[in-house]
């Protein structure tokens, strides 16, 4: 027993450098492509949480001083939410509004979803339109299933009908359950057009 315990000790003595030497190493930068993984999957927010913090300084400065898109739709959501800095919407609304102007395709669709459900600004669906159809011609699919959905609702122009079934019927996902919306949306539409219409927007797109 004792040979045990000496030895557990000796284990636990062995490790704690280890651990403290991990807990104290610096949090690397994301790459473009990290972050925007992180962001297609909406879980940038929690990242920038679970590294306690730590790269606040370095993100601010991407987004304000150098203009990188993906910075700037990082800080701005950060600052909308409170996320790691004071909470102050009109200066988060400005750097998402940055991403957008800039053609990042997930700072198009998260401006013209906030437009369209009236978070942080007031609802409007013409606005909304513009720059989901934007993030969706840029083949963004969340923005392009958004879209769908507000004209089989009824609203926007029946001008994006063939549009908007196109870039579903060319659209490519793994979801199941993304795959079923992308179907309903898609009859839905069709209802709405002749059947020349549907079938034209169902060509290979060249």
């Amino acid at each position: 027993m004792r040979k045990s315990s000496a030895l557990t000790a000796l284990i636990t003595l062995l490790l704690i450098p280890v651990l403290s030497a991990q807990e104290l190493q610096p949090v690397e930068l994301y790459t473009q492509d990290e972050l925007l993984k992180m962001i297609r999957v909406n879980s940038h927010l929690q990242r920038v949480k679970a590294d306690e913090c730590q790269l606040v300084q370095d993100i601010e400065a991407r987004a304000e001083i150098m203009k990188l898109p993906s910075y700037q739709f990082l800080f701005g959501d950060m600052l909308a939410y409170g996320v790691c800095v004071p909470r102050d919407v009109e200066r988060g609304w400005d750097f998402m509004l940055q991403a957008a102007s800039q053609g990042l395709p997930e700072g198009l669709e998260q401006i013209g979803r906030y437009y369209h459900i009236g978070r942080f600004v007031q609802q409007d669906l013409a606005k909304a339109i513009i720059y989901l159809r934007e993030a969706a011609a840029m083949g963004n699919l969340k923005a392009q299933l958004r879209l769908a959905e507000i004209l089989v609702a009824g609203q926007g122009s029946p001008n994006d009908f063939e549009q908007a079934y196109r870039w579903l019927h060319h659209s490519i996902t793994a979801d199941q359950a993304t795959h079923a919306k992308i179907n309903r949306l898609k009859k839905q539409l069709a209802d709405k057009m002749p059947a020349r219409v549907v079938a034209n927007a169902e060509r290979p797109v060249r």
